[in-house]
């Protein structure tokens, strides 16, 4: 029985999420302030969060940057929110959220987003080494490096590498690409975005070439640029 962690004030909101998803077959733990919630996740073996934005003591952003940074925990993280802006989604998915739902949501989609993360995370792939020009990528260790350098990715961030260097160099759709990170559950448009943004700037800014290209009107595509 998967065990989720929910990080929610909002009382109510927390009684419906919990007992639905123990209805659905879900374990829930729970959290109704940042201290707690970034306590529990670090220290408990979860399968996945459900993190609410603004919360009392930590907020939610802080909570996903402290687990992704200081504790290096990659647990899927499901954020909810009440700001639906663009800026908002980006910051929750550049604090290392893995996607995002805004509130009021229908508890159906809050049951599918939560599945198709999990099924992203338990995924199973056979271990090799990918290479593009001086990029490399274990997917058994799910390490990345360039030039030699160890580069930490988000989980859907390696994910999305991982499919744009297993086509090198062809070009993936931006739906080929949401499909292979959410499922036929496609986020907006602007979460692809923010990734694929975030991704760029860990693989490509601090090097002098850039390996990650986009096809006007196509898609994208991880090639070596003097190939």
């Amino acid at each position: 029985m998967p065990l989720i962690l929910l990080i929610e004030d909002n009382h109510d909101i927390a009684a419906m999420v919990g007992d639905y998803l123990e209805h659905a077959g879900f374990e829930v733990d729970y959290a109704a302030d940042g201290v707690t919630g970034l306590h529990l996740a670090v220290t408990l073996d979860v399968d996945a969060i459900i993190l609410d934005l603004m919360l009392p003591g930590i907020d939610g952003l802080d909570i996903c940057r402290k687990l992704r940074s200081d504790a290096g925990k990659d647990t899927p993280i499901l954020m909810l929110t009440a700001r639906d802006t663009l800026e908002d989604k980006v910051a929750g998915l550049d604090a290392g959220a893995d996607d995002y739902l805004v509130k009021p949501f229908e508890m159906e989609e809050l049951e599918a987003r939560l599945r198709a993360m999990l099924r992203r995370a338990g995924g199973a792939m056979a271990a090799e080494i990918l290479h593009v020009c001086d990029l490399q990528v274990d997917t058994g260790t799910l390490q990345v490096r360039r030039q030699g350098k160890r580069i930490k990715l988000t989980p859907i961030g390696l994910k999305l590498l991982i499919a744009l260097v297993k086509a090198s160099p062809k070009v993936l759709s931006r739906r080929a690409l949401e499909r292979e990170v959410w499922g036929d559950i496609a986020p907006d448009s602007d979460a692809l975005r923010s990734h694929l943004y975030n991704l760029r700037k860990a693989i490509d800014k601090p090097f002098d070439q850039p390996l990650l290209h986009n096809v006007p009107g196509m898609g994208y595509r991880l090639s070596d640029p003097d190939g």
